[in-house]
């Protein structure tokens, strides 16, 4: 007789976990970052040229950045190494979704943006210019012109020195490494 008193209220209980279990997971599901693929950022050299590197879940392996120039006291491997990481980290972080140029200690910079409203800081950086260098004419040349032709690119200043473009968008109009 125990037995059936308790089992309409094990019963409810049952269901009562059963709903809490599938709002925890519904919400934790949610709330996960959604990519269209999971991209690897990686440095390696390619002709004898340090390369940025993404590759695709595919195993398809896209060139994003040839490092020939030293930067300050990196060479084109080290900074080929250090700037993949900041890919890497800024995908992971999911904020590599507009590539721009801007100003951060008083120095010219690429970084990694969530939308246009967005500035570079610290944190966001992906690579530091030279002194004097123009960062859209820099990015324009270091990243496929063919590629950028496919991907949306926005001029955001009077002076068209500022550049937004959608990685995303460029990164699927890329073609992998032969």
């Amino acid at each position: 007789m125990v037995y059936k008193l308790l089992n309409p209220a094990l019963r409810k209980v049952a269901r009562v976990y059963k709903i809490v279990l599938l709002t925890v997971f519904t919400a934790s599901t949610i709330n996960q970052p959604s990519y269209a693929s999971n991209i690897k950022f990686f440095c390696e050299q390619s002709k004898g040229i340090p390369t940025t590197f993404a590759r695709r879940e595919d195993g398809r392996k896209i060139p994003i950045i040839r490092w020939l120039s030293s930067y300050s006291f990196l060479t084109p491997l080290q900074r080929c190494q250090e700037v993949s990481r900041r890919f890497q980290r800024s995908y992971d972080n999911g904020t590599l979704k507009t590539i721009t140029t801007g100003m951060v200690n008083e120095h010219s910079v690429i970084c990694a943006v969530v939308s246009t409203n967005d500035a570079c800081t610290n944190p966001n950086v992906l690579f530091t210019l030279k002194r004097g260098d123009n960062g859209k004419v820099v990015l324009e040349r270091l990243l496929d012109r063919r590629s950028l032709a496919g991907s949306t690119i926005q001029n955001q200043s009077s002076d068209d020195s500022q550049i937004y473009i959608d990685f995303e968008t460029y990164l699927n109009n890329l073609q992998p490494e032969g």
